[in-house]
């Protein structure tokens, strides 16, 4: 029995040992240098390479989670705003604004029961253009059974759907920018 006790523990010992060297051989290096013909001595400078980059290491960095990845927010995309001030009368199942998606829930106005839409909004880019959103529409039709048939249909509430969030999304960067004009702050150096 001892000499099965020992085996085993050797063997976790080894098994341990194999998965720290792994670790470690993966690594590009323990210690990398600097290149002092690349990196400034100035430390102003670098400090801020290091922050455009994303690097470095902060308080609230290690609290959210989130490393290096900064989205500007859904406050300075007019199109992100147009499409849920224009959709906002709907019911929405998911909004992802970092994947840029926006989908409603099944949606019945009341005038017929066996039928019900459901919009989803994919934005393609930030910029307000007609080709940076791209809107489906699926219908839904039940029968009295509850077997229900859903199909991607081709409306002409995409067509304007589409209007009206780019003719908000244009209303709403014109305020913005204005505001952002009144209050524009002058460049300390």
């Amino acid at each position: 029995m001892t000499i099965f006790y020992f085996v085993q523990k050797k063997a976790a010992v080894l098994i341990v040992a194999l998965i720290f060297f792994s670790f470690i051989s993966s690594c590009s290096g323990i210690w990398d240098p600097a290149d002092a013909r690349k990196v400034s001595p100035n430390s102003k400078e670098r400090v801020k390479k290091n922050l455009e980059e994303g690097k470095g290491l902060s308080i609230k960095g290690m609290t959210s989670g989130g490393r290096g990845t900064n989205y500007s927010f859904a406050s300075s995309n007019p199109m992100w705003r147009a499409t849920l001030e224009i959709l906002d009368f709907l019911p929405l199942a998911n909004v992802d604004y970092s994947g840029g998606i926006i989908t409603t829930d099944w949606y019945n106005e009341g005038t017929t029961a066996d039928e019900s839409i459901k919009i989803t909004v994919r934005f393609l880019t930030n910029e307000i253009r007609s080709d940076g959103i791209k809107i489906i529409v699926h219908k839904k039709r039940c029968s009295l059974q509850m077997t229900c048939t859903v199909k991607k249909i081709s409306s002409a509430l995409e067509q304007e759907l589409q209007v009206a969030i780019l003719k908000k999304a244009v209303i709403l960067e014109k305020e913005y920018s204005k505001g952002k004009k009144k209050f524009k702050r002058r460049a300390v150096n």
